[in-house]
């Protein structure tokens, strides 16, 4: 289970750190991918579950928290929300019968193909199957969590490695080997830190000096990073760097943003129904 935790332990983390090892879619997100703001626009392009990884890998060690059970499904939530936002994939509308978010099933709006492997795999998968499942019911499959032998095609292999290949080719992690007494490990350690360090920035201010304290006024692809940070438990990495003060204010923030409800917020005016569907999954989980 995902916490935002208070500044306690984020201490007694830091202290232990060195011992242990993304119809659905807004009209407006499908046009690009890249629905950022304007000033990032000078910026490597990452998808979503690039950007979640990178919060949560160490960046001299080049892994993740080894305590962290929670990015793998937060990786696969951030597919169907990156799918969406490209206007590949949608919730079908609310009926009488459908009304909640986790009720209504993810539909193919159009199979043409990302440029991105994971993106397109998740894609063919949700194309082929009948009967339709909901974004809760994804999120399993994607990560193998099904009791269904028939279903276990639909898992999603080596997700953070071919990610983090992925941040390697755009130039932000390399790749190294390193021992851990009985085995060896591929470790991806942080190279380009500005990129990084522009990530955590554009989230602390996403939540500090941009604060609107209304998520629909929000950039959809800095809530969807939120919302996903959190699902991943790796918001407190974004944090840390804060003074006590900030960083208490920070996580308020973001403990009240992730704390509405989705079935509320998906159906205000423009909200990316994705997202809020994403979020209800991990609620219930």
């Amino acid at each position: 289970m995902t916490t935002l935790t208070h500044r306690a332990r984020r201490t007694e983390i830091g202290k232990n750190s060195e011992k242990k090892v993304e119809s659905e879619e807004d009209t407006n997100q499908d046009k690009s991918p890249d629905n950022e703001d304007s000033g990032d626009s000078k910026d490597i392009r990452l998808t979503l579950m690039e950007e979640v990884l990178l919060l949560g890998l160490k960046d001299k060690e080049g892994y993740t928290s080894f305590w962290n059970d929670c990015i793998s499904s937060g990786l696969r939530g951030g597919i169907l929300i990156e799918l969406a936002m490209r206007g590949r994939i949608y919730l079908e509308p609310p009926t009488m019968r459908k009304k909640r978010l986790l009720d209504r099933k993810v539909l193919l709006k159009s199979d043409s193909p990302t440029g991105d492997v994971l993106l397109d795999e998740t894609l063919k998968h949700i194309k082929a199957t009948e009967p339709t499942e909901t974004v809760q019911t994804w999120i399993e499959l994607l990560t193998g969590e099904t009791w269904n032998p028939f279903k276990l095609q639909y898992q999603l292999r080596n997700v953070r490695e071919r990610i983090a290949k992925n941040l390697v080719e755009k130039g932000i992690l390399t790749t190294e080997k390193q021992n851990f007494l009985l085995f060896d490990m591929t470790t991806h350690p942080v190279t380009n830190t500005t990129e990084k360090q522009r990530l955590v920035k554009k989230l602390q201010d996403s939540v500090l000096e941009r604060w609107v304290n209304d998520p629909q006024r929000m950039d959809k692809r800095t809530l969807a990073l939120l919302v996903l940070a959190h699902s991943s438990d790796v918001l407190e990495n974004v944090f840390s760097s804060l003074t006590d003060d900030r960083y208490d204010v920070a996580m308020n923030r973001a403990k009240d943003l992730v704390e509405l409800d989705p079935e509320v917020e998906g159906t205000k005016h423009s909200a990316t129904e994705m997202i809020w569907a994403v979020l209800a999954a991990f609620n219930k989980s």
